[in-house]
């Protein structure tokens, strides 16, 4: 069972309510109304609300710790904060391989929690030791600043990164452990499904945005060790909101036969086997097993050579299992046609936030918004717009195309990444004005000083992105949840995960190489660590030139794509 729960034997009621292929905590058949649906997703969706509320904590405000209290350079920081960023998204693929694999959702959850814990304690003590040290530089140095000892760097690193191990254990088995129960063979629970990937959102956008503005204030303007703190005595709890669920909580069977992973990779090396196999051959295995394709099986015929054995020996597979191969590698235009539309994203935590730090973000004379909780405008605007969403436009949709998700998945993909692309554009605008209004005022050769442009300038690139989420994003976990087998769903999701990471990785690259193109004796870079002198207007145009490529290379794939279920568009 994918789960790792042990199955006891149990006989199974007589009854329409029970839910077939899910058993409880105990390995019991499960009814409907006693398991599943809302009842446990409200467990599940407040504990990755705390989880959000801890990840966002950290890494929404990483690039000012970083050019702050560890003295790096934009540059640096900014490739430091991608690569973290990418790490984080990659490392579900191996922690879902595990939990699908071995020790099953819940169970991964468990200790990706615990570790949670003990990283974000890590990240307190380091805080708290630097904030000492800095203390103590400040008195015996007559208030000259000192650099973080060697050590110190090191540890923060290393508690960074079993941050990012954590949450890459945590994030995509959550949400795979929560689409679970709701029971799609159900028309009513098949339609609160594609509503729970929309409340998720909803959710942790909420969480996010007490995150950016309460905990961002507290780093910014407190302590770096309480920032650092309060995430850890929330995911405490988060976990024990996590067991109490535990009864209402419905598991997925796994089936009996080979691990899914060694089952598709065969499929694909039996293929590669038969390579020279005629393809008049296939068709009289086709014929012998009585098989009817199907629209989908015409895609990547070569995979139906597995269906022989190789050189009339070893083993063969069945169709089922060839199809299961051909979803998974159905998938692989789509993600990589997506990286276009991800590699904006990094830019929000890093250059939009250091854009925000020049500008005036004052409310009253006394009271200004820390940079970083201007992110918190994307979350307010995924928290408007989903309900809008799910409440008037799907309904309206449904009723037009008769689809229950109202849209297809992939056209929900798509259109967000038409936004991404517009908001690139416009954040290009916006940094034109805002260097037009440093040379206005003299202020070319002062970086410290406030250019005096209101910090609402960057609300429009902000505001567009997080409508963009509500599309793309939840769009994407939807479809990488719904399109991989049964026995994949944290795999799944944890492909969604890595076309995140892959974008950071990317961008953090396009970095390093536009730094090394424009910089140079007598001039200044595009990310001049005077943003006065540098050209990030230029560098987002580049960006929006890369979402439009990418957007017309999606647009070509999807046309072509068919969905592995045919119900669900």
């Amino acid at each position: 069972m994918a789960t790792g729960v042990p199955l006891l034997d149990a006989e199974t009621p007589l009854s329409d309510d029970v839910v077939h292929g899910f058993v409880d905590f105990k390995g019991r058949v499960v009814t409907r109304p006693g398991s599943g649906g809302w009842k446990s997703a409200f467990f599940i969706i407040g504990v990755e609300v705390a989880e959000r509320f801890a990840y966002f904590g950290i890494s929404s405000n990483l690039m000012s710790y970083l050019t702050g209290a560890l003295g790096q350079s934009t540059a640096t920081a900014a490739e430091n904060v991608n690569a973290w960023s990418g790490t984080s998204r990659l490392l579900p693929l191996l922690c879902a391989f595990v939990a699908d694999s071995f020790l099953g959702r819940y169970r991964t959850i468990i200790i990706a929690s615990g570790l949670y814990i003990l990283a974000l304690g890590f990240l307190f003590l380091s805080a708290a030791l630097h904030s000492f040290k800095s203390s103590y530089c400040l008195i015996a140095a007559n208030n000259t600043a000192c650099s973080p000892p060697q050590f110190q760097i090191i540890f923060f690193f290393f508690s960074l990164y079993l941050f990012a191990i954590a949450q890459a254990g945590h994030k995509p088995c959550l949400q795979a452990f929560g689409a679970d129960q709701f029971d799609e063979q159900d028309p009513e629970e098949c339609k609160d499904k594609s509503s729970f990937f929309n409340w998720w959102n909803f959710s942790i956008s909420s969480g996010i945005i007490v995150a950016l503005f309460v905990l961002n204030y507290i780093e910014d303007n407190l302590s770096w060790g309480l920032g650092f703190g309060i995430p850890c005595i929330i995911m405490c709890l988060a976990l024990i909101i996590f067991l109490l669920g535990t009864m209402t909580y419905r598991f997925r069977i796994q089936s009996n036969g080979r691990n899914p992973f060694v089952r598709i990779g065969q499929v694909f090396l039996n293929a590669a086997r038969n390579w020279r196999t005629n393809p008049e051959a296939i068709s009289k295995k086709e014929e012998a097993q009585g098989i009817l394709l199907y629209q989908g099986s015409q895609q990547f015929k070569f995979l139906d050579k597995a269906l022989l054995a190789p050189d009339g020996s070893g083993e063969n597979f069945s169709t089922t299992e060839i199809e299961e191969a051909k979803a998974v590698l159905r998938l692989v235009p789509i993600w990589t046609t997506c990286l276009g539309y991800v590699i904006v994203f990094p830019q929000v935590p890093t250059l939009f936030t250091n854009q925000g730090v020049t500008m005036d973000r004052s409310i009253t004379p006394s009271l200004q918004i820390p940079a970083a909780s201007l992110q918190s405008s994307m979350s307010i605007a995924v928290v408007l717009f989903i309900p809008i969403y799910d409440q008037i436009l799907v309904p309206i949709a449904r009723a037009i195309t008769r689809k229950p998700s109202g849209i297809t998945m992939l056209q929900r993909i798509g259109t967000g990444g038409f936004l991404s692309f517009l908001s690139m554009v416009i954040a290009g605008f916006v940094e034109r004005e805002r260097l037009k209004t440093a040379v206005e005022y003299g202020l070319v050769d002062m970086p410290k000083e406030i250019v005096p442009m209101s910090g609402g300038w960057l609300l429009p690139q902000y505001l567009i992105l997080g409508i963009a989420d509500v599309f793309t994003i939840v769009g994407l976990q939807e479809f990488f949840y719904d399109q991989v087998p049964n026995e994949l769903k944290s795999i799944g999701l944890a492909l969604f995960l890595s076309i995140f990471g892959i974008g950071s990785f990317l961008s953090s690259f396009l970095i390093s190489m536009v730094e090394k193109a424009t910089s140079g004796p007598g001039r200044d870079s595009w990310f001049s660590d005077n943003f006065n002198r540098a050209h990030l207007d230029y560098f987002y145009w580049l960006l929006a030139a890369l979402s439009a490529a990418s957007f017309a290379a999606y647009l070509y794939s999807a046309k072509s794509y068919i969905y592995n279920r045919r119900n669900r568009l």
